[in-house]
């Protein structure tokens, strides 16, 4: 097992230098959204209308570091603010269509990615791998108590 973890890790870690998310804070570089914000309007989506506190919760970050991200994904039309659609106190943000839209161009460039780079790969070797990543990234999701949404 410990072989198979450093491999793990390793391989893990050459994912991550490839820039499938290549990204500057803040602004759309080379047509492609900040990988900041395309995390958080993937989870708005999924979830709906949240608020500061909920998206610290979600994330595991501070309070100012959702407000630096809110406010630049607001500033670049793609986050509105809105009232508690349940009556809370606290406002919440919503996805603007533009958002939409852009988070919608992005998710097809990368799946465009994935494709090209899974060419030569079956069917089922896809739906594996998808499955171990699901399986991983569950995992820590359970170690961390914080559970994504998904579709």
């Amino acid at each position: 097992m410990d072989r198979a973890t450093s491999e793990v890790e390793y391989e893990q870690m050459l994912l991550s230098r490839h820039g499938l998310l290549n990204r500057r804070m803040g602004r759309r570089v080379d047509g492609l959204m900040e990988r900041s914000a395309y995390i958080l309007l993937s989870r708005i989506r999924v979830q709906g209308p949240m608020s500061i506190g909920e998206l610290s919760e979600a994330f595991d970050l501070d309070a100012s570091t959702l407000q630096r991200q809110t406010s630049a994904a607001m500033r670049a039309g793609l986050l509105e603010r809105i009232p508690d659609p349940a009556g809370g106190m606290a406002r919440k943000f919503s996805i603007t269509e533009e958002g939409a839209r852009l988070l919608d161009e992005e998710r097809e460039g990368m799946i465009r990615s994935l494709r090209r780079i899974m060419a030569d790969w079956a069917e089922e070797d896809i739906y594996a791998f998808a499955r171990y990543l699901r399986r991983f990234n569950t995992d820590l999701e359970r170690l961390s108590g914080r559970p994504w949404p998904r579709p």
